[in-house]
């Protein structure tokens, strides 16, 4: 008689039980907030500012220069964030303030191309702007008016800790202004362009 015998099945190890957690170990690290950046689809980061969003006071009368403000988007605000301002520079001469706009919502991420030249605009709803007297004299947006150079243009964008800068109006200066941007700042983020 012929007997057949099955082989035995392999006996699992038995799993380890879990490691206490050790207390000195560090506590895991929070997910890391995205980065606070500004972008504008116009130019790239230190790349040339198209000629529409150059000034129309240089006397050049050059029908491509149309004084619009370029379009911008953000991301990475800080969640503590009242308000947003966005403060142009001529960094080429002496830091000269082209454009301020503030009391910006903070449940706004980008500005249209184009805001309008007015104290209060319609887009973004709530945001005012500074009153430019220079080369030009309007609310908002004063371009790029370096006919004989090429400048460098910082564009600022402020986290603020205030929904709304009570003590600016429509008769404030750009000086005025961006200092009181200054106080309630608790970010910043930029971008430039040339032209």
């Amino acid at each position: 008689m012929l007997v057949v015998c099955a082989a035995a099945a392999p006996v699992a190890a038995a799993a380890p039980a879990p490691a206490a957690p050790d207390p000195a170990a560090p506590a895991p690290a929070a997910p890391k907030r995205a980065a606070f950046t500004i972008t504008s689809s116009a130019f790239p980061p230190g790349g040339m500012i198209p000629k529409v969003h150059e000034c129309t006071s240089s006397g050049d009368n050059d029908p491509g220069k149309k004084n619009e403000s370029p379009p911008f988007a953000w991301s990475g605000g800080p969640a503590e964030a009242k308000s947003y301002a966005i403060i142009m520079r001529d960094l080429d001469n002496n830091a000269l303030l082209h454009w301020i706009i503030y009391d910006i919502p903070p449940d706004v991420a980008a500005l249209p191309q184009n805001v309008e030249h007015v104290y209060q605009p319609t887009v973004p709803k709530g945001s005012r702007q500074v009153y430019y007297r220079g080369s030009a004299s309007l609310f908002g947006y004063q371009g790029p008016c370096s006919p004989s150079s090429v400048n460098t243009y910082e564009f600022t964008l402020y986290a603020l800790n205030r929904a709304t800068l009570t003590e600016l109006n429509d008769k404030s200066t750009t000086r005025a202004a961006a200092d009181v941007i200054a106080k309630a700042t608790i970010a910043t983020t930029k971008v430039s362009g040339e032209s």
